[in-house]
């Protein structure tokens, strides 16, 4: 039994865990700002031409979760964005993000 509350925004499927975010590209720097409605907030450093911002987004999931798999699943085109993370569990995602949820 878990005692860690699951935040709407994160959810197991078959093939992983699913992360419910809003995008917000053009900003100076890429980080994690908080919740907003059932989603998770990242300002991205890049414009959203050529997929650059999905580009970094990716990128910066994978360094700040610590793994190498993760996909776009839905929001290619839009503001509003579902990924998917391989090879870690829900608990291990809030544990690595935890310091960025609280700031």
């Amino acid at each position: 039994m878990s005692l860690i509350t699951i935040p709407e925004w994160i959810s197991n499927n078959s093939e992983g865990v699913v992360l419910k975010l809003q995008i917000q590209p053009k900003a100076s720097h890429t980080k994690i700002v908080g919740t907003i409605g059932d989603r998770l907030k990242i300002r991205i450093a890049a414009l959203p031409i050529d997929g650059a911002a999905n580009k970094e987004l990716i990128y910066f999931l994978k360094k700040k979760l610590k793994i190498k798999s993760i996909q776009l699943l839905h929001g290619e085109k839009t503001k509003f964005k579902d990924v998917i993370c391989n090879n870690i569990t829900i608990e291990e995602v809030l544990i690595m993000l935890k310091m960025d949820l609280i700031s």
